[in-house]
């Protein structure tokens, strides 16, 4: 699908009052616990993105109770995956088919009533599904094939491969990438210092921990996303932090009720689009968890002010509304490489944001973007040329000249994040932005197109 956007500043008017999907961070792990669980568990807002359908799919095939639930939501809505790494949910003339919003209620029967899957366990697009769903079944006695399309299988799997397979576990990978043969058992638990910050691989010690005799502890050289410790905290799991160290024990939690947060990476999109095309915004219900929102403080120094409010807590992780105020004036920034970790699924907007900032923006760092869905790193430099700015991939750094955009055709490569970002960049540019792709935006953010038209762009969808 391709749209035009295009550049339209507005001088005044209402404030535009929005919310996001569910997170996918958040939902991936809530759902591993829900069917895992002793008894029933209700989740709300869950979000309707294929890559969760994926997790929601694969835990159908592992569990006995909670698969009818699991399988009928996984199922709600048609989808489907293109090549390239593009996956999104089915679109009509009006937009995109929506699953039910009721909650999802999961009766569980604890971790260790697991079954084998007659099946390989397909993934799809979604890399925090492999890696947790591999930390999940580290502990499971049993054998399980873990598959993904053509995107996945050229991921990096030995960096939660290898400190598995320290804890007890047998795990094969393809010459380091996907597919992944787990073979489960008796676990004990390790110290393990990641050599790159990485919030899945975290993610997956933590989930095979409470399963292990013994404290699993797992140091980051930089903290990250911290959402399974925290919904673990919440269940009351034995959780003990220490700085950028978290360690857990054995423990087997019970059912629970909670309400997906609103996507925080999610707003950045609207905020950028606002920010961009001189709108106020308020967005509710959006999870304000400190390690997601660090891109709100880079948004800061380029001249975006924004305010948050906590209204809420669910499972331990703060919920409430972002704020930005209409005016704007962009400048220039530099994203180290400690910091960069923190924003990464942010850095597509970001950078074509820098593109309409004055002076230079440099993101330093920045390997782990070439790890993606696609090689972030060379296609956002090449997005921004080639709708008329200045940009380029220098080894593992990205500098952006700013400047502003004069307008052309970028394609999104089927990388999601690519296609919300070229699309916010649009509305910034002194001619029609054409967005090839846009399609995938339906990964993370189904309904984008029209959530950035309520947030003040000219949108035309072209076909």
């Amino acid at each position: 699908m391709r749209i035009h956007v295009r550049s339209g500043r507005r001088a005044g008017g209402d404030d535009a009052v929005m919310g996001t999907p569910g997170d996918k961070s958040i939902a991936h792990r809530w759902l591993i616990l829900a069917a895992t669980a002793t008894g029933p568990s209700r989740l709300a807002h869950l979000p309707p993105s294929l890559d969760v359908r994926s997790t929601a799919s694969c835990l159908s095939r592992v569990t006995v109770k909670a698969r009818p639930a699991l399988d009928l939501w996984a199922s709600n809505a048609s989808s489907w995956v293109e090549g390239g790494g593009s996956t999104w949910n089915e679109t009509s003339r009006e937009g995109p088919r929506e699953p039910s919003t009721r909650p999802l209620e999961v009766e569980g029967e604890g971790r260790a009533t697991l079954v084998e899957s007659r099946t390989d366990l397909d993934c799809g697009n979604s890399g925090t599904s492999m890696r947790l769903l591999a930390g999940l079944l580290s502990s499971a006695p049993f054998s399980c094939r873990l598959v993904g399309d053509t995107s996945l299988s050229a991921r990096p799997m030995e960096r939660v491969a290898e400190p598995l397979r320290r804890m007890g576990a047998r795990i094969d990978t393809t010459e380091g990438h996907p597919p992944l043969l787990v073979s489960g058992g008796s676990l004990h638990g390790i110290e393990h210092l990641l050599e790159v910050p990485t919030a899945q691989v975290k993610g997956a010690l933590l989930l095979a921990g409470i399963a292990a005799d013994g404290e699993t502890l797992v140091t980051e050289p930089v903290a990250t996303r911290d959402h399974t410790e925290r919904a673990l905290a919440a269940l009351g799991a034995p959780v003990r932090r220490e700085g950028t160290t978290v360690g857990v024990t054995r423990f087997q939690h019970e059912g629970f009720d909670g309400s997906v947060p609103g996507d925080v990476s999610s707003a950045a999109f609207l905020i950028g689009a606002a920010a961009l095309g001189g709108r106020a915004l308020s967005i509710e219900g959006v999870g304000l968890n400190p390690s997601r929102t660090r891109y709100l403080d880079v948004l800061t120094r380029m001249g975006v002010r924004t305010e948050t409010v906590i209204t809420d807590e669910q499972l331990g992780e703060p919920v409430g509304r972002i704020e930005l105020r209409a005016e704007a004036e962009l400048h220039g920034t530099t994203i180290d490489e400690g910091e960069l970790p923190l924003v990464i699924d942010e850095v597509p907007l970001l950078a074509v944001l820098a593109a309409h900032a004055e002076g230079e923006t440099w993101f330093l760092g920045a390997h782990e973007l070439r790890l993606k869905e696609t090689d972030r790193l060379t296609r956002i430099a090449e997005g921004i040329r080639s709708l008329g700015g200045h940009a380029a991939a220098e080894a593992d750094d990205l500098v952006i000249a700013g400047g502003g955009l004069r307008g052309g055709v970028a394609s999104s490569g089927g990388d999601h994040r690519l296609a919300m970002a070229f699309a916010v960049a649009g509305v910034g540019a002194e001619g029609v932005c054409e967005v090839r792709g846009v399609e995938a935006a339906e990964v993370s953010f189904p309904g984008f197109v029209e959530a950035l038209r309520e947030a003040g762009a000219s949108v035309e969808v072209v076909e």
